[in-house]
């Protein structure tokens, strides 16, 4: 059946495969709902927005996303509470960088009334795919790529711009073991590493896969100049715990403004605990691991929420990092997840209820 409202054409499935899912053995990534949102821009400006059946698209193999690889994308989720209430976290903020991300690509910015009232729908749509509970969400999938035909180097003129969504459980469900970078660099001055633009992630895949085979899951990026500072894991931001204070490095153009990591600093000062947004060098972390004041090391993000480290290397020095009482991480974590199924207060308005 297709629906025509202001600014957007529904077509809805004739069929549904939520009855093949085994909800409590999921993959992340792997299984997805029944329809997805589209979205064209052409002659200027983007086309009406159109929410249809999940599947295949026809795009031309001279399409520039293929080529000069301007494709952005965000990650964020929805929640189900006891009530069948449906709730995003700062979706805003989202759609603020997948802008700033797009525009850093020189692609077009997306427009907001379009964006929620598709996702709304969408939401909506395949209600019946979020599951409520604690550590259940819907993870969902903005994202932007170039389709105009044509392999000359310069910016596209067409583009398309889609939502699709997976049904979610915990993404790290142990302590990770990291590397502390000394050669490979995740981004650089003047880049894009600020973007959540797909060649980053491309770019690290091969370093991660050298300290894979190594026994570490993650990669802790250094900055690109003297591998002297700490910024970011491969798809999460960083907190360390020296004693009792906390410190994570400030932003800049080579890390990504986490949507978690803001949340967990502001966290951190409703708690009354001390948190630092500053360099953080490597040596610092070692020594502190040396003389039993590094506490903790844990990333922050959509999709991991918050995730423990349980040991990093650098330098052929392999630090253990033991689990503790009153774990900030967890604190943090548990907090989060209250707020975002609806058992906690959200004095800070980051709840958006889909109605």
């Amino acid at each position: 059946m297709t629906t025509n409202t202001d600014r957007l054409i529904v077509e809805t499935s004739k069929t549904s495969k939520i009855d093949q899912v085994d909800f409590g053995k999921l993959n992340f990534g792997r299984v997805f709902t029944d329809h997805m949102f589209v979205c064209d821009y052409k002659d200027g400006k983007w086309q009406t927005p159109t929410i249809k059946p999940y599947g295949p698209m026809t795009i031309e193999p001279s399409a520039r996303v293929f080529h000069y690889g301007q494709a952005v994308f965000e990650g964020m989720k929805a929640y189900k509470d006891d009530d069948g209430n449906i709730f995003l976290f700062r979706p805003e903020a989202n759609l603020e960088r997948i802008n700033r991300s797009a525009a850093r690509l020189a692609m077009p910015e997306f427009p907001k009334d379009d964006f929620f009232k598709g996702l709304v729908a969408l939401l909506k749509l395949d209600n019946k795919w979020i599951k409520p509970g604690v550590g259940n969400s819907l993870y969902i999938r903005p994202f932007v790529i170039a389709t105009e035909p044509a392999i000359s180097a310069s910016p596209a003129q067409t583009y398309r711009f889609m939502i699709i969504c997976s049904p979610a459980q915990s993404y790290y469900n142990t302590p990770v073991r990291v590397l502390f970078a000394e050669k490979y660099s995740r981004a650089s001055n003047g880049g894009v590493g600020f973007a959540k633009a797909a060649g980053n992630y491309a770019a690290q895949f091969y370093p991660t896969s050298l300290a894979q085979k190594d026994g570490f899951q993650q990669i802790i990026w250094t900055d690109a100049n003297t591998h002297k500072y700490l910024e970011e894991a491969g798809t999460m931001n960083v907190f360390f715990r020296v004693n009792d204070k906390l410190i994570t490095a400030p932003t800049n153009d080579r890390i990504l403004d986490g949507v978690t990591r803001k949340s967990v600093i502001q966290l951190a000062k409703d708690l009354g605990i001390d948190c630092e947004v500053r360099q953080v060098s490597v040596e610092e972390i070692k020594n502190a691991a040396r003389d039993g004041s590094l506490k903790e090391i844990f990333g922050v993000g959509t999709a991991a929420v918050i995730s423990p480290v349980s040991a990093f290397q650098h330098a052929e020095e392999l630090f253990e990092i033991s689990e503790i009482e009153g774990s900030y991480g967890q604190l943090f974590k548990q907090t989060l997840l209250n707020i975002q199924h609806n058992l906690a207060e959200d004095k800070h308005g980051w709840r958006y209820e889909v109605r």
